[in-house]
């Protein structure tokens, strides 16, 4: 039987997940990084991506990562995410109407002074579509 350590996931409103893990690949600013049991403390920022956990149990789960922060210490690793989906959860339509809305703003950039939110909201509903989508190819 694989080691565990335990994976919080927290958002401001609520926590999302609390168990026993045997491993999470994570969307690390730098690139995509993987944490298992007894892995050295570490503080990361996360970008928008996709987070894979596998559970005490073996089953795999994957969630759409809007972004955050990892904390990894004492066998314990906890997840503060801007927001969080799980794939299964996602609702394609309204994700790729939000798309197409942030990108009508980035190309309209003379009228939207947040250039940088438009940006920020395009990837955040395009990585929830691709986490989608290759939900379900698996």
């Amino acid at each position: 039987m694989a080691e565990v350590f335990r994976l919080k996931i927290l958002t401001l409103e609520k926590s999302v997940y609390d168990a026993d893990v045997t491993s999470i690949v994570v969307p690390g600013v730098d690139g995509y990084f993987g944490v298992l049991a007894h892995h050295a403390p570490l503080m990361a920022a996360l970008q928008p991506g996709k987070l894979t956990v596998v559970d005490a149990q073996g089953t795999e789960s994957i969630y759409a990562l809007s972004g955050g922060f990892l904390e990894v210490s004492g066998n314990v690793a906890t997840l503060l995410a801007d927001a969080i989906e799980q794939a299964c959860d996602i609702d394609l339509a309204r994700a790729a109407a939000a798309r197409e809305k942030a990108l009508k703003m980035l190309c309209s950039i003379q009228a939207d002074p947040d250039v940088g939110g438009a940006r920020a909201a395009f990837t955040r509903a395009t990585n929830r579509i691709q986490v989608c989508r290759s939900q379900e190819t698996e």
